[in-house]
């Protein structure tokens, strides 16, 4: 009996794919088979330059031969091991170069599987951490709007992106969220920088307001996703950490995206000068080769954990695949590529390329702001540039440039409003040509249609 295509919508009728109507995937289905470098293939043999990393994930391009061969030979000793009883040398491992590679003094590392487990174990530590330092009343989160933090409820709860949240209200208590940095779309209609940065000053207030007393942490991404790649001028995260340090706050960075050289530095706290209390990683922390995250956090925070077996002061949280050996091989071996083979250098060399090349290709005049660090970069959308007025939401033009893309073989972030483009680590400067040639080419033929 011949097998059915991977294709057939009576087949992917079964899988259910996060964020897609699935009515119209399975009629246009994407189907990918095998990867190499900054390449996928489809199941139909056809060919895409990944310039997304997957979603912000493949840090050392697909099918790395060091990682591979590191997860084979680990597959052949241990796949799994009990964390509940014990650890395992990769999980050492990769711990002990993660505490050496976190700036300050961040060197208590939790490996987990997702992202969204790596904040929901941030916000809890705090938590428990003011319990246990006889500070109980200091329980909620703030957080920023715009903000992405994970599809888990708590890790929702301190998401700001309507969206992606107002689906599942009401919410777990406890949560309270800020307006955004967003110098080209201020919340606040002032100018950068005769504002003083109020945004920041903005967060001092409704911490004052709401009471420090009762304020555990501070959630907050470097460069924000989901509003478009908003990248906070230089002085924003300094000033933040002091907010949090002159009013006894935690400051959680999510580096899910930023973090593992993305940004030109092995992490985004670097690029700003932060050092916070605790940071998320995920996403390119193994490249995707294994599901993969961690929660790090300092010395000062952990003092308040260690202590005799019956004062059951232990941190109260874990998951079935925390410190898992072959994921914890897996990151071991990607960050270890990044180091060995200076992708990070590669990602500030390529990211001035591509920089340079988006700026070049605005032909029609609608790349309102180009903005991002190392090889994260997006580009927000407009009908005016003068005005900033936006295209009519109908269009949604964001989304019309990355079908286009989509068609000629280029994968992209798109929103209604924007782009993004964050290619594998290893890209070259020929696949930074490629990937705006294509890029450039989607772009006019979704204008010329619009004339």
């Amino acid at each position: 009996m011949p097998q059915p295509k991977l294709t057939d919508p009576e087949v992917l009728r079964h899988n259910v794919l996060a964020f897609r109507q699935m009515s119209t995937f399975v009629r246009e289905p994407l189907v990918f088979e095998r990867g190499e470098g900054v390449y996928l293939w489809d199941v139909e043999g056809r060919r895409y330059l990944d310039a997304l990393s997957g979603i912000f994930v493949v840090a050392v391009g697909h099918h790395n031969r060091r990682v591979l061969d590191a997860m084979q030979a680990q597959m052949e000793r241990l796949c799994f091991a009990p964390m509940f009883h014990g650890t395992n040398p990769p999980a050492i491992q990769l711990a002990e170069l993660l505490a050496e590679l976190a700036p300050g003094d961040l060197d208590s590392v939790m490996l987990l599987s997702s992202g969204s487990e790596a904040t929901e174990t941030a916000m809890k530590l705090c938590r428990q951490y003011w319990k246990q330092v006889g500070r109980p009343t200091k329980y909620k989160v703030i957080s920023r709007y715009y903000g992405y933090h994970g599809a888990t409820l708590g890790a929702m709860a301190a998401s700001g992106t309507p969206s992606r949240r107002t689906p599942f209200e009401p919410m777990p208590a406890g949560y309270v969220r800020v307006p955004t940095v967003h110098c080209y779309r201020c919340p606040f209609d002032r100018d950068y920088p005769e504002c003083g940065l109020f945004c920041a000053d903005y967060v001092r207030q409704v911490i004052e307001l709401e009471g420090p007393e009762t304020v555990a942490a501070l959630i907050v991404e470097p460069i924000g996703n989901t509003g478009g790649i908003l990248v906070p001028p230089p002085e924003y995260l300094p000033r933040l950490r002091q907010i949090c340090d002159d009013l006894d706050v935690l400051l959680i960075l999510d580096e899910m995206i930023t973090g593992m050289g993305r940004t030109g530095a092995m992490f985004a706290a670097e690029v700003f000068g932060v050092t916070p209390d605790l940071l998320c990683l995920g996403k390119g922390l193994a490249s995707g080769y294994a599901p993969l995250a961690a929660t790090i956090w300092s010395a000062r925070l952990q003092e308040a954990f260690w202590g005799a077996e019956e004062a059951n002061i232990e941190f109260g949280h874990g998951q079935t695949y925390g410190g898992n050996p072959l994921s914890a091989t897996a990151g071991y071996a990607s960050i270890r590529e990044i180091l060995d083979c200076d992708l990070i250098g590669n990602a500030r060399r390529m990211g001035a390329l591509l920089a340079q090349r988006l700026r070049e290709m605005d032909r029609h005049g609608i790349m309102g702001e180009i903005r991002g660090k190392g090889l994260l970069w997006g580009v927000e959308l407009v009908q005016d540039k003068a005005t900033k007025a936006p295209f009519a939401a109908e269009l949604r033009i964001g989304k019309r440039i990355g079908a286009e893309a989509q068609a000629r073989g280029l994968i992209i972030r798109h929103d209604p409003d924007w782009f993004a483009i964050a290619p594998p680590l290893t890209v070259t400067e020929a696949e930074i040509d490629e990937i705006c040639d294509l890029l450039a080419a989607s772009i006019d033929a979704v204008m010329d249609r619009l004339t």
